[in-house]
């Protein structure tokens, strides 16, 4: 079974029939979006992808977070037939399907926020779940501005984009909403050289208040947005101490908290959500907006939020066609409950301990190996030319993924300067197909640096 199968390469890249659509492909889809793989996948089962030409790839990019839940569940498949034979979409502005309420019921009660009493609305997609999220905070707070921060990714909608740093996802895209405004992520790798821990906290507490003096006063702003883990930013997790004097700072100055759990959430972490981590630490998000795994593969976004904050929505500010169609909530239903009974959660950290000990081998082995980071199974590792000048090394990333590829390894490149390769294997890979691509990586390295 494929599900079991471990890499292997059987044609030189791309093969002959995964050339052909490859061709087709470069004369019917634009080139900006880009695809350095040469790979069309004819099937996938569990971490693993079968091209048309029978090669085998073990799979650490998971459609970039979106399979924790790994390729074709059979329990999912089945969940997702048996609703296509009831009906496959009832909008709910119009009817009311019980599966978009059965997974609303379930979201309520395992996201974690601030208020105990909440309510969830559906999206179809990371960006349109952070829009709304901001949408309901504004309406809720009467408030015109939002503060985000420096490595942060949103989504490329135009207020995504916005929100979001790197402005290769948004170059020649403006004017863009005024509103926004930006703070320092506190990325420890990179932090101003002598500073101790207690000042590292101060000093990036000291440039999220610039913004309230110099951008926007906070009486102003209406919510912050912050990813618990960063993910194109470079896999760069948020301290908790500053998480906890960020939700001190919201609190006193009356802004909301919203947690962008997109790519964090779904057992990745080694809980549900990093959030649970928040709330046990006493700083629970106010909202909390979810996608990717969200659904094994079926668009699908959410975002939840204490009910009186959706309370004091107006009407028409959300919903939308597609947004919690009925064949994405048979599928997240299901999702849900195989994490759950599986418990995902403390295989996400069994996996999390074996990559770690691997990867901390590596910074201790290989100069190029600057930093490895990340919570639970959402880590990535940091390439340098040098341990001493900490100088991002892209050119030795960049042949490490082509490397992996042409031996059956998929993995993925992210950071600000494209030096970091990111680790979001599937949750269901066996032991054997870890060590495997460990053992591709490690070859990787040492045969590119």
């Amino acid at each position: 079974m494929l599900r079991d199968a471990l890499p292997e390469i059987k044609t030189p890249l791309p093969g002959p029939k995964a050339g052909a659509v490859l061709k087709r492909r470069e004369e019917a889809v634009p080139g900006a979006i880009k695809s350095v793989y040469p790979c069309v996948i004819g099937r996938g089962e569990g971490a693993m992808l079968e091209d048309l030409d029978g090669n085998r790839f073990l799979d650490w990019v998971g459609g970039v977070g979106v399979l924790n839940i790994g390729y074709s569940h059979p329990e999912i498949v089945e969940a997702v037939k048996e609703q296509s034979e009831k009906y496959f979409h009832g909008m709910m502005n119009i009817v009311t399907h019980e599966g978009y309420i059965a997974l609303a019921e379930k979201m309520n009660e395992i996201v974690p926020l601030k208020s105990d009493r909440k309510k969830t609305m559906f999206a179809n997609s990371g960006a349109e779940a952070i829009e709304n999220a901001v949408k309901i905070a504004k309406s809720y707070t009467g408030r015109p501005n939002i503060i985000v921060f420096s490595g942060a990714f949103h989504g490329r909608t135009l207020l995504a984009a916005t929100m979001t740093a790197k402005k290769t996802y948004a170059f020649g895209i403006g004017p863009f909403p005024d509103g926004i405004y930006r703070a320092e992520f506190p990325y420890l790798y990179r932090k101003p050289e002598g500073l101790g821990d207690s000042e590292t906290l101060g000093y990036y507490m000291e440039k999220l208040k610039k913004v309230f003096e110099e951008a926007s006063p906070a009486e102003h702003v209406a919510a912050v947005v912050v990813e618990p883990v960063q993910g194109e930013g470079g896999f760069v997790p948020a301290p908790i101490e500053w998480v906890q004097a960020l939700r001190n700072i919201c609190d006193d100055n009356g802004i909301l908290l919203i947690a962008d759990e997109v790519q964090t959430g779904f057992a990745r972490s080694g809980r549900m959500f990093v959030s649970n981590y928040w709330k046990d630490a006493g700083c629970a998000p106010d909202i909390l907006a979810s996608a990717k795994s969200i659904a094994g593969g079926l668009p699908l976004s959410a975002v939840t939020a204490a009910a009186e904050i959706f309370d004091g929505v107006k009407g028409g500010i959300i919903g939308g066609t597609f947004g919690g169609n009925a064949l994405a909530c048979a599928s997240a239903l299901k999702v849900i409950e195989i994490m759950e009974r599986d418990d995902l959660c403390s295989r996400s950290l069994e996996i999390a301990d074996r990559c770690k000990s691997r990867f901390e081998f590596w910074k201790e082995r290989f100069e190029e190996v600057g930093d490895v980071r990340g919570i639970g199974c959402m880590m990535g590792i940091e390439f340098v030319t040098d341990k001493q000048s900490k100088h991002p090394n892209p050119v030795l990333v960049k042949d490490v993924v082509e490397y992996c590829v042409n031996h059956g390894l998929i993995v993925e490149n992210a950071g600000a300067y494209s030096n970091v390769v990111r680790f979001l294997c599937p949750l269901v890979v066996t032991d054997s197909q870890l060590e495997s691509g460990l053992t591709i990586l490690e070859a990787a390295i040492e045969a590119c640096r």
